[in-house]
């Protein structure tokens, strides 16, 4: 497959612990907190042309704990916070199987579930984003490693254990969504 250079930008993000604060399989409005920071960070690269794409795993969904309206109306939510905020998120993949816990259909392995890099490639492929020039932030290696094997060019772990940012094996190392801020006005400095 021809990679689409000249495309947009765009800022990946998977969502429990870097949009919304992990609380172990969300899917209540009310019980949804912000992370610190989100809505700067996301502002801030839409005011750069980059688009907001969410890549996330809800193998709640595949267990059975939740269904698929309910992320719906979760991220519905989630959305239209964004859009308040002055940062539309432009698309929202998630990959709800699981190959081992998932239930009935859902219990599969999928190129989608991260690590696998489907969902990011879907979004390359589905708004025409050019991922040599985009970021990719997530919690968790597996959201890294997906963002990675795409092709996205910027990779960050966001690790509140982290004394400081730090640049370790090919990705930035964060302690706060602030730390990313930083990151991006010193590339835009170059």
């Amino acid at each position: 497959m021809k990679r689409k250079e000249g495309g947009t930008p765009a800022l990946i993000l998977d969502r429990d612990g870097v949009i919304n604060e992990e609380v172990g399989f969300l899917w209540q409005v009310d019980r949804c907190r912000f992370v610190d920071g989100i809505f700067d960070l996301a502002r801030y690269f839409v005011a750069h042309g980059y688009l907001i794409v969410v890549a996330t795993n809800q193998s709640g969904i595949g267990r059975g704990l939740f269904t698929e309206a309910d992320f719906r109306t979760l991220m519905d939510h989630i959305s239209a916070e964004f859009r308040r905020h002055g940062a539309p998120i432009a698309a929202i993949y998630h990959a709800p199987e699981h190959p081992t816990e998932g239930v009935g259909r859902y219990r599969r392995d999928s190129s989608w579930r991260k690590p696998h890099p489907g969902m990011i490639l879907a979004a390359e492929r589905d708004l025409g984003l050019d991922l040599s020039r985009s970021w990719g932030i997530g919690d968790e290696m597996r959201d890294i490693v997906a963002c990675r094997d795409a092709g996205v060019a910027t990779l960050v772990l966001l690790d509140d254990s982290a004394a400081a940012p730090a640049k370790k094996d090919g990705m930035w190392v964060v302690p706060r969504l602030a730390d990313v801020l930083a990151l991006a006005e010193g590339e835009k400095a170059r």
